[in-house]
């Protein structure tokens, strides 16, 4: 199934009285368990791909679709509800609150989402390298060690869709493949669709296809 559809989506902003097209139309879709990237420079549009997959902007035109639901034009109390329930974002700064301790990551989500499996949560922090730590502050942590959590963060709502912007940028090479070795096993192994944002062709290969962006425009490279 289709996790993720973008039908012919555009994004235009105004700046006084210039348009600037940020997105031109584009039709994308991704499959339950696959794991994609989108490569390009600064500036490409990249980023205005992902906050309109993560339903933080309204599409000039189109349609986005998550698990065949519309929630392009919803007002952005129920759009916040649906992204909550649907989609787990990894950011390059992993975005972790650090007054708690790893294991009070993933609790903050039992009180705010019921879907959230508390049984899970040691299972999920086991598989993902980080039990041991889970009375660590993220100060007293690695930067592959931040990522490794935020990943288990976003995995632990059981969403369908994970979103990862320069999940890697932040840490050196050998970091950088474990998290895009870890995202790949995860898309695979709990059937999660993985979109990975990156200026980095090194981390592109356990990807099953690449897009890349280009002013705007989003091509199939492989």
């Amino acid at each position: 199934m289709k996790t993720l559809i973008f039908e012919n989506i555009s994004k235009t902003f105004q700046d006084g009285s210039q348009t600037i097209t940020a997105l031109k139309p584009t039709n994308f879709s991704i499959e339950e368990g696959e794991f994609v990237a989108i490569i390009g420079p600064s500036g490409s549009g990249k980023s205005t791909f992902l906050t309109l997959a993560g339903g933080l902007q309204t599409p000039t035109t189109g349609r986005v679709l998550i698990n065949q639901s519309d929630y392009s034009d919803l007002p952005e109390k129920k759009r916040a509800k649906l992204r909550y329930k649907d989609i787990g974002f990894v950011l390059q700064a992993s975005n972790l609150i650090p007054f708690l301790t790893v294991e009070k990551q993933l609790t903050l989500v039992d009180k705010v989402n019921k879907k959230a499996d508390p049984s899970k949560r040691n299972e999920l922090l086991s598989e993902l390298g980080v039990d041991h730590l889970k009375n660590k502050f993220p100060k007293d942590l690695s930067g592959g060690e931040r990522q490794r959590v935020a990943i288990a963060r976003a995995l632990y709502n059981d969403p369908a869709l994970i979103l990862a912007d320069e999940p890697t940028a932040s840490l050196d090479s050998n970091r950088a493949f474990e998290v895009v070795e870890l995202l790949a096993k995860e898309a695979k192994e709990r059937n999660k669709s993985i979109i990975m944002v990156t200026h980095d062709q090194r981390m592109i290969e356990k990807c099953n296809k690449v897009y890349e962006m280009k002013d705007g425009v989003l091509t199939q490279v492989r």
